[in-house]
């Protein structure tokens, strides 16, 4: 069993303004989306589940036959399994809320409990908005993997879709190399005074139990505010001509819609479409870089999306550097990746606090640099 968590740590450096972001998770168990890595993964290959929908939807069963993946919906399960599942993630939403990180390793299965650290984190950074919340249960999906390996890449289609797609109640989790088993996927709606979470568990059925194979803790709102209004942003930049940020907000508003990396949903898939209208040919995606030429250097941009850092909207941006050992020179080069790209794309200004720019060693680490908007002169 993998891990499921998915969460990003910092890595702070010398200097006060510089910092990264070290990824952390099993990359084996989610879907490979690229070119981002880290918020950003909910840009699940969903171009791939949008090809030709209406054929997927005719050939899920027979896909699932061969490929030994099924989901049940709630209207498909028993009832004394759709009640141990929500019983089990209501139990675990307890214990996050007590802050008993100990019980909830001792619920989870071998290879999560062996490194807990990461949902120990998750837990304490959320225990104080958590622990008075009376969480409500969304109807729970079962996910079948059957066989004797690991699926290379495990789609599940839950629900019922349409000629246009997904429909209101439908589906799609996407995960690489997932080993066979029975999964349950509860998500959890978990108002608190600080606003909205949805607390998303992973359940891997052992025995008669339903074992913690994975928690995703998620605050509904980016920088005070909603996935709603970002998208109404997006459309607004995108009226305006601001095709750039129209993307980037775009990828906000996906993220805040679909409550786990893996999942898709009709409203996701409406976002994505949206996101696509508005995508620029001269950003990276799609694991295509980008160039951006400063003073006669050519710099290979891999990755520009949205974060939250504090309270905060930034803008991350990673690329190709052979060397990031000289921290001055590093610092030097991103300041002027940063000067670069908003006297090229101005528009940025009107979207974004800060920029985060990141150079990345062909190693897989990476100098980082932040500056406020208004100090990129």
């Amino acid at each position: 069993m993998c891990n499921f968590l998915h969460l990003l740590e910092p890595v702070w450096s010398v200097q006060s303004l510089s910092w990264g972001l070290r990824e952390v998770h099993d990359v084996d168990c989610l879907p490979k989306c690229r070119p981002l890595k880290s918020r950003t993964s909910f840009t699940i290959q969903w171009r791939n589940l949008l090809v030709s929908y209406s054929a997927l939807a005719l050939l899920a069963f027979s896909a699932s036959s061969v490929l030994a993946e099924s989901c049940a919906t709630a209207g498909d399960l028993d009832d004394a399994t759709h009640t141990a599942l929500t019983a089990a993630a209501l139990r675990y939403f307890d214990l996050v809320g007590k802050g008993d990180v100990a019980s909830l390793r001792e619920s989870a299965v071998p290879s999560l409990a062996a490194d807990f650290s990461g949902i120990e984190a998750r837990v304490k950074e959320n225990q104080a908005a958590l622990t008075a919340s009376k969480a409500v249960a969304r109807p729970p999906f079962l996910l079948v993997a059957e066989g004797t390996a690991a699926i290379p890449r495990a789609e599940f289609f839950c629900g019922v879709f349409g000629s246009k797609g997904q429909t209101r109640d439908s589906a799609v989790f996407t995960l690489n190399n997932l080993p066979p088993g029975k999964y349950g996927v509860v998500i959890l709606d978990s108002p608190s005074a600080k606003g909205s979470f949805t607390v998303s568990l992973i359940l891997q059925q052992q025995g008669s139990d339903w074992k913690l194979g994975g928690l995703y803790i998620k605050y509904g709102q980016s920088a005070g505010h909603d996935g709603q209004w970002f998208a109404g942003r997006a459309r607004e930049f995108q009226a305006k001509g601001q095709t750039h940020n129209a993307w980037l907000y775009n990828l906000q508003a996906i993220s805040l819609a679909s409550p786990l990396p893996f999942m898709s949903t009709a409203v996701t898939d409406k976002l994505y479409d949206d996101s696509q209208k508005s995508q620029p040919a001269d950003f990276p995606a799609d694991g295509k870089t980008a160039d951006l030429f400063v003073g006669g250097v050519t710099y290979k941009l891999t990755a520009l999306f949205p974060e939250v850092v504090a309270n905060d909207l930034d803008l991350i941006v990673k690329y190709q550097a052979s060397d990031i050992s000289n921290s001055n020179q590093t610092y030097q080069n991103n300041v002027a990746v940063m000067k670069a790209l908003v006297t090229k794309y101005p528009e940025l200004r009107d979207a974004f606090a800060s920029i985060v720019v990141r150079a990345v060693d062909p190693s897989g680490h990476d100098y980082g640099t932040m500056l406020a908007m208004k100090e990129i002169k």
